[in-house]
């Protein structure tokens, strides 16, 4: 009969697990107490019993004692550090955490100690095979135990189960530490202390003395650990995650201090070299440094460790093209210098799609940094161009140039000043974006054109570009986008040629009327450039209006060479004739020129019509320069003035003190625009406002008025306003010529909506060869008539004013 009692004893001796106890003896066991064990298991039949019993003994060991001593640890370690509330936010937790050092030791002795137990357990395996015999082994399918690394998994499987939210924060501090040591000579490289200071300073690597320093016992330990985790086959599933932050934490770091601001160079190659000099080393350092270093080969190096690589060379592309485009509103300031870093960043766009990170960064950009009100328009224009320069550079497709540039473009549509600086831009004298690619000579690109060419050039044809928006193929071809020079995006703000060669009629008018005596060559020169970009039918007028300069300047020298004209006159008159349907038209100012002066224009315009025969002339006496010569009391004074301001002092000549109401009468001016132009010889100290409305001549400088600070700027703006109508004025002229068209269809209808308004008068204009116009600028039209009362606008159709 069996002694189940010395049978147990014998059990527990091969395996005190089964009692309760996670320790083998290190006591060798007799081979007779594995035969009695052995003999009685195999007359009971209950060997493969058995062995799961010792299967679940085992499991419920790890699950039970090894797992939450090992998690114990962690917790204690954590509440020391005051981090048991923090949240796993693994690389930023790593990077602030106050204690790493500390954290680093005791993750290392929780290791050691669940090691410990790990290699305890391990023994159960071979006395099992020994007890049971290698030719009668349980069956492996039901027993963990006999499996290829069943404790392994077990343990893992445990551990996983019952990991802590914030258990990376602890892997990551250890993880850093041995980053800090093995970069330790990377970091001495760059340092560029003396040795006699350097011997001074703490350690790079443990942070004591030089003298004291423990680099390499602290890298010993950290060797050790990877080791057992390894055996244990945690290193995987139990650092990966918190050694991968811990990896991106340390490439961001590197990328923002080696990389920021930085645009005059590339840096990819640098950074791959890096990655692969100090990161991959790092990792493959922890996979083999601890195994001999004989028996290490580049084939025993894990395939996940050469995997991983590709991951975070994609992550460093990423991280590094994030942080161009952060910086890109810089990049296109600091363009052409800044054409390595667009390199770089077109590198890393070919391997990750960053397009509509990259539209939606640069346009939130761009509207914080330049398209508000306190940005000039030609600071806009000029960022707009720079901005299509480095794009451009960037996407040859156009896609991402169109999608960013949209809201510039439509913010200056707002722009009242817009057409006027690009047409300021293109021909002012200096080194500009506008006048450098106006001096090319190109000519502009037509939209209209681009479908003939796509079909005639099919063999060069190329698919509109992938992820493109819609509504912008609408408007635009891939061809032209792709093709489209600087001056044709600025002009596409509009949409019309003949908008901006408008307003350069007007800036030209202005410059001729206010330099009688300028140079030509300039404007002649820019007068050919435009053609060769915009045609010359657009530019005909252009060219008039500096023949008639010329042809006045002829006219003036022969009427001065009349000696007996020249005796009699009290002045000289010099003229520019002007041919008023070529010329833009001026605004509706008056001005009655005193009978004095008035009869010494009467006299140019007969020696005139003596001279061109059945010609005369039309004077605008409120446009020109006077030279005027003033002499009062001790005073003299020279100076060029526009003729309302010498009108204004000509008249107090015969008269000291006038009212503003007798002098507007006697000048045709009305009394607000005389006000402002009385301010400028208030300014000069020639006039003062007596009393509410009177003006009085000083006769002294000393009886200046409270006038006296007045700012001689303020007094001088009225003097610089334009003599030619806005191009809205000129517009609204051009479409009164409809008027009566308007009026005529009203009266037989009765009311008509604008939409069928546009369709009758668009067939009116194709027929005659009127002027073209849009729905948009019917309606302001329309809009002005109804406000003058002479349209009704009711129910979405208009009607005649009863």
């Amino acid at each position: 009969m069996c002694d189940f009692d010395a049978l147990w004893a014998d059990v527990l001796r091969i395996f005190p697990v089964l009692g309760g106890a996670n320790a083998i003896s290190n006591d060798p066991v007799e081979e007779n107490v594995f035969q009695n064990v052995r003999q009685h298991l195999m007359m009971l039949g209950s060997i493969d019993t058995f062995a799961a019993l010792v299967d679940l003994e085992i499991q419920s060991t790890i699950r039970n004692v090894l797992v939450p001593k090992f998690w114990k640890h962690i917790h204690d370690c954590l509440v020391s550090s005051k981090l048991q509330g923090w949240i796993n936010d693994q690389a930023l937790a790593i990077e602030a955490l106050p204690d790493k050092n500390g954290l680093f030791t005791k993750f290392i002795d929780a290791i050691n100690e669940l090691h410990d137990s790990f290699q305890s357990l391990m023994q159960v395996k071979p006395r099992l095979i020994q007890l049971v015999g290698a030719e009668t082994k349980p069956a492996g399918k039901t027993v963990k135990l006999m499996q290829e690394d069943g404790i392994k998994n077990s343990l893992r499987d445990c551990l996983l189960a019952q990991l802590p939210p914030n258990f990376s924060v602890v892997v990551g501090a250890f993880y850093w530490v041995h980053f800090k040591l093995f970069t330790k000579a990377s970091n001495l490289a760059l340092t560029t202390v003396d040795s006699d200071v350097f011997d001074e300073l703490l350690c790079v690597g443990c942070n004591f003395e030089a003298e004291q320093c423990c680099c390499q016992r602290l890298t010993n330990m950290v060797n050790k650990t990877n080791m057992k985790l390894f055996e244990m086959n945690l290193i995987d599933r139990l650092t990966g995650s918190a050694l991968t932050a811990l990896i991106k934490l340390k490439i961001k770091e590197h990328i923002s201090d080696t990389c920021m601001g930085i645009f005059d160079r590339s840096h990819l190659k640098q950074l791959e070299t890096w990655l692969s000099d100090v990161i991959m080393s790092w990792l493959t350092n922890i996979f083999t440094e601890w195994k001999s270093k004989d028996s290490i080969t580049d084939i025993e190096v894990p395939e996940s460790v050469k995997s991983f690589k590709v991951k975070l060379t994609y992550f460093m592309y990423e991280t590094f093209a994030q942080s161009v485009i952060g910086q890109f509103f810089s990049i296109i300031i600091d363009y052409p210098d800044s054409i390595p870093a667009i390199d770089d960043l077109k590198i890393c766009m070919e391997k990750i799609d960053m397009r509509v990170y990259l539209t939606e960064s640069l346009r939130s950009s761009l509207e914080a940094r330049i398209l508000h009100p306190g940005v000039n328009t030609m600071d806009i224009l000029t960022g707009y161009v720079a901005a299509i320069k480095a794009i451009r550079h960037l996407d040859s497709t156009g896609v991402i140039l169109e999608m960013v540039t949209a809201p510039i473009k439509d913010y200056l549509r707002k722009r009242n000043d817009t057409v006027r600086r690009v047409v300021t831009g293109l021909t002012e004298e200096g080194p500009t974006d506008l006048s450098e690619e106006l001096a090319k000579g190109e000519t502009i690109k037509e939209c209209k054109d681009s479908g003939t060419d796509e079909f005639s050039n099919w063999e060069n044809w190329q698919p509109d570009p992938f992820g493109i928006d819609a509504s912008i193929m609408q408007y635009n071809s891939s061809r032209k986008m792709r093709s489209a020079d600087i001056i044709s995006m600025v002009v596409d703000i509009y949409g019309s040629k003949e908008l901006f060669m408008t307003e350069y009629r007007n800036l030209m008018a202005d410059r001729l009327l206010a330099q009688l005596d300028f140079n030509s060559e300039k404007e002649i020169r820019n007068l050919e450039l435009l053609k060769i970009r915009f045609g010359e039918s657009l530019l005909h007028s252009c060219e008039v209006m500096l023949k008639d300069v010329t042809d006045s300047k002829r006219i003036n020298a022969h009427i001065h060479s009349d000696g007996d004209r020249t005796d009699n006159q009290l002045f000289d008159i010099s003229s520019l004739i002007v041919s008023a349907q070529f010329w833009p038209s001026f605004n509706k100012e008056s001005l009655q020129l005193p009978e004095e002066i008035e009869n010494e224009f009467k006299k140019y315009t007969k020696a005139f019509e003596a001279y061109k025969g059945n010609r005369t002339l039309n004077w605008r006496t409120v446009t020109g320069r006077v030279n005027i010569e003033i002499e009062i009391g001790d005073r003299t004074m020279e100076m060029v003035v526009s003729p309302i301001l010498a009108v204004i002092i000509y008249h107090f000549q015969n008269k000291n003190e006038w009212a503003i109401e007798d002098l507007s009468s006697i000048t045709k001016v009305p009394a607000s625009a005389l006000r402002r132009r009385l301010s400028f010889w208030q300014n000069h100290g020639l006039i003062s406002e007596t009393t509410p409305g009177i003006f009085t001549l000083l006769e002294k400088e000393s009886e200046k008025s409270q006038y006296e600070d007045m700012s001689l700027a303020e007094a001088d703006e009225e003097d610089l306003e334009s003599a030619m109508a806005s191009a809205s004025d000129q517009r609204e002229e051009e479409l009164q010529v409809f008027w009566s068209y308007i009026v005529g269809m009203l009266t037989n209808l009765d009311s008509m909506p604008i939409d069928r308004i546009h369709q009758m008068l668009k067939l009116f204009a194709s027929h005659s060869g009127g002027v073209e116009f849009t729905q948009d600028e019917l309606k302001h039209f329309l809009q002005r008539k109804v406000r003058e009362h002479k349209l009704i606008f009711s129910g979405g159709v208009y009607q005649l004013a009863k």
